[in-house]
């Protein structure tokens, strides 16, 4: 693509291809959805301070650059993306072709000074560069807001627009813009995106010096960097050291923190810095996207997991299980002879999980009414027995599927007993799981509707609320 201009009128090498300058605009895109994702995620942490950033982020985006992009155009000839790319921006000389090519190769330096951008230049650059970018995002957004859906629904929404009979100011403003963008402002995209292309191709064949109609307005041209350009730039970034250091005037100081010094060195400075930290960032960002979309990640982690041997897990800080001789296990629960239910009351009081205090509800102020965890991981703690198509919930506790389902939908048969006044179980051992503060009502019949939650769309052991209700829970595949 770079030799098409040498088939058409021989080659010019301090002219760039299409390809770089399509790879510029690209590049120059990438910018502000980077730089906007990075301040969204920032105020996801700090919204009190950064929420306003965010909603206000296309104005400032348009300050900062306007900062940034004069900075380059006074300093190195060309944007911020431009210059990353080694390209520069010249004025056209009103003669004829616009060329003096034996001028240029005798005294390229005289040449530079003749075509680098005028104050007047590079308020116009700035202009294409910042101004007609921001311009074009509000009104891509404000179509999208005001006119986009119009194309949908047809006349009978239109209608809903109509001018008021008196009608302020502000009013008529509004009604007039949403008028241009639903009949204007197509015609006017796509003529822009047309002359765009338009001048794009004249570019590629070399029947034009503007690969851009608003450069053709303002009368300048993109140009590659050549020796001359870079000694200016070494002159005007890293002036020559002086002999001696002279000592400050009265009531002038060296120090980092005066305006002097912050706007003749730490300011230059750190705008030449974004020409490398900017590009890497981006380029950056753009890795962990593919990194994180891409399936490379999760194979590698597979592999590396493949060689890991995991010991089995283990649950401490629970009662022991009662002998095979003092209890005898049922499909609803444990239960204990009557001759040993006092002793072994007192085991579970004196292993501290016994008798436990309910978790309160902080909406409802409420007791939350739960089950201890099973004395082994392998019964479900709700039912006691052998856990069936094992489930698990956001807290970490294994169930039976039927169990925690019909639990956090609130029709399980140990909740509907529990809050119709009885034990959830009839057994000593449910009795022990609540607090002695709810022994007044074990066995009065009485319903705790209304004193008591009843678990629904919680967690059966911890009481924490299951988000998604039953379809936060998570099948186990053994």
């Amino acid at each position: 693509m770079e030799f098409m201009t040498s088939l058409q009128g021989g080659l010019d090498e301090q002219k760039p291809s299409l390809f770089e300058l399509l790879s510029e605009q690209q590049l120059a895109s990438l910018i502000p959805p980077s730089l906007r994702y990075l301040l969204a995620v920032a105020t996801h942490r700090h919204p009190r301070y950064l929420l306003r950033l965010l909603n206000s982020f296309d104005e400032v985006y348009a300050l900062l650059s306007l900062l940034v992009e004069r900075h380059y155009l006074r300093t190195y000839g060309g944007g911020f993306t431009e210059n990353f790319y080694g390209l520069k921006r010249e004025r056209v000389l009103r003669i004829r072709n616009g060329e003096v090519p034996r001028a240029a190769l005798g005294a390229p330096e005289q040449v530079r000074e003749s075509l680098r951008l005028k104050d007047s230049d590079i308020w116009k650059n700035l202009a294409v560069m910042v101004g007609i970018p921001y311009i074009k995002r509000k009104l891509d957004e404000s179509y999208d807001i005001h006119a986009a859906h119009t194309n949908l629904l047809g006349p009978q929404f239109q209608n809903r627009d109509q001018l008021p009979p008196q009608a302020t100011f502000r009013q008529r403003i509004m009604y007039y813009y949403k008028w241009f963008l639903r009949n204007i402002y197509p015609s006017v995209n796509a003529a822009f995106y047309f002359s765009m292309l338009a001048f794009n191709l004249a570019y590629l064949f070399d029947d034009t010096k503007y690969h851009s109609p608003f450069l053709y307005l303002i009368g300048t041209r993109m140009r590659r960097m050549n020796a001359a350009d870079h000694k200016a730039i070494d002159l005007a970034t890293n002036p020559p050291a002086p002999a001696a250091r002279p000592g400050a005037r009265p009531g002038q100081t060296n120090s980092i923190f005066s305006p002097r010094t912050f706007t003749h060195t730490v300011y230059p400075r750190l705008l030449s810095s974004l020409k490398i930290l900017l590009p890497t960032s981006i380029f950056a960002l753009k890795f962990l996207e593919w990194w994180h979309a891409s399936d490379f990640a999760r194979q590698l982690t597979r592999k590396a997991n493949e060689g890991l041997e995991l010991p089995a897990p283990t649950i401490s800080g629970l009662p022991e299980p009662p002998k095979p001789s003092e209890s005898k296990t049922k499909k609803s629960g444990v239960t204990f002879d009557d001759d040993e239910a006092s002793s072994e009351k007192e085991k579970l009081d004196s292993t501290g999980n016994g008798l436990r205090s309910p978790p309160i509800s902080a909406s409802s102020l409420l007791p939350i009414l739960t089950v201890p965890p099973a004395y082994s991981s392998e019964l479900c703690p709700i039912c006691l027995t052998a856990i069936t198509t094992p489930t698990a919930s956001p807290a970490g506790y294994v169930y039976c599927y039927t169990c925690i389902f019909r639990w956090v939908e609130g029709t399980h048969a140990r909740q509907e007993q529990f809050m119709a006044g009885g034990s959830g179980s009839g057994d000593e051992l449910e009795k022990s799981a609540w607090s002695k503060e709810d022994d007044a009502d074990e066995g009065d019949g009485r319903s705790r509707i209304g004193r008591w939650e009843s678990g629904a769309g919680r967690d059966a052991v911890t009481g924490r609320k299951v988000l998604g209700g039953s379809g936060g829970l998570r099948r186990i595949m053994v």
